[in-house]
């Protein structure tokens, strides 16, 4: 990164490097944090933090550095007890956005019942995904739903390559074991 650009262009860099990947930022935010408001705040550090310290970047993927500012950004937080009273259950279905499930009434090959069982799934798996530690889901997330390389999740989170795919491994685990007492009838 150029620590010789005005701030026009470094705002503009900054925007076409890193504001791409602010829905990725959210999800990792929201992850870790399990609820909206403060996955709200906690990206909206991270963004601040990342711009701050753009002018030391150093180039490769934006996206690996800012999920690395959102987990540090977390995890001293969390060291300053600002998430601990606020960390409660993430519940998908209060948290859709309004337009998410809207289906025109139109649309002939939309079929109510696949709709609701996919929304029902989604939200099985995502109170799975809350019950799991903290260590373990945000490998997962990071691997499965942020579509990451090892690599790219062993930078972010600070551990070897064998760490993240041991902890992936066992993270599958806890999250088939939940979905499984789920499936039982178990609450989940």
């Amino acid at each position: 990164m150029d620590t010789h650009l005005d701030e026009e262009q470094l705002v503009r860099q900054f925007e076409a490097l890193v504001l791409p990947h602010l829905d990725a930022a959210y999800s990792l935010a929201r992850w870790l944090t399990l609820n909206t408001p403060d996955a709200e705040d906690l990206a909206q550090m991270a963004y601040v933090r990342a711009y701050r310290f753009f002018p030391g970047f150093q180039g490769g993927d934006a996206r690996a550095w800012l999920l690395t500012i959102v987990r540090h950004t977390y995890y001293s937080s969390l060291r300053d007890h600002k998430h601990e009273q606020h960390d409660v259950a993430y519940d998908e279905a209060d948290h859709v956005a309004e337009d998410e499930h809207v289906v025109s009434s139109y649309d002939a090959s939309v079929n109510p019942e696949i709709i609701a069982a996919r929304r029902d799934a989604k939200n099985i798996v995502n109170r799975a995904l809350e019950q799991l530690p903290r260590s373990f889901r945000e490998i997962v997330v990071l691997k499965e739903l942020e579509d990451l390389s090892y690599k790219e999740i062993a930078e972010i989170v600070g551990i070897p390559l064998g760490t993240v795919m041991s902890r992936l491994a066992r993270g599958r685990k806890l999250l088939l074991e939940h979905l499984k007492s789920a499936g039982e009838g178990g609450a989940v």
